[in-house]
């Protein structure tokens, strides 16, 4: 059995990690591939600027078109790179998707309530 390093590097690349993982899962098809595709080092280049100008683009969320949820996106973008930022980023988004599992399986049992009577 391998044991994980005890750096702190190698922990909080196991959260972030393990937070893009269940993203990929809990995403549709398609887009599980792009994150998978944005992971690859080789994705660094477009990674880096994309995050950038994602959290300069959640500054202006009062437009129609973006938004605060820009901030998250463009923080899970340069998390990947930037090591101060991985284990935050990774619990953030972990936490967010477990919010978000909370809020369907409410949302269902809600339904089927509705749906019953």
């Amino acid at each position: 059995m391998a044991s994980r390093p005890n750096n702190p590097v190698g922990r909080t690349r196991d959260k972030l990690d393990e937070a893009f993982d269940e993203l990929a899962q809990a995403v549709p098809n398609s887009m599980g591939a792009a994150i998978r595709w944005m992971r690859r080092p080789r994705a660094r280049l477009v990674r880096l600027p994309l995050g950038i100008l994602c959290i300069i683009g959640s500054f202006f969320w009062f437009l129609p078109v973006l938004g605060l949820w820009f901030l998250p996106l463009g923080l899970l973008l340069i998390a990947q790179d930037v090591p101060f930022l991985r284990r935050p980023v990774g619990r953030m988004t972990l936490y967010l998707l477990d919010r978000w599992k909370q809020l369907r399986r409410w949302w269902a049992r809600k339904r089927e309530a509705r749906e019953s009577r």
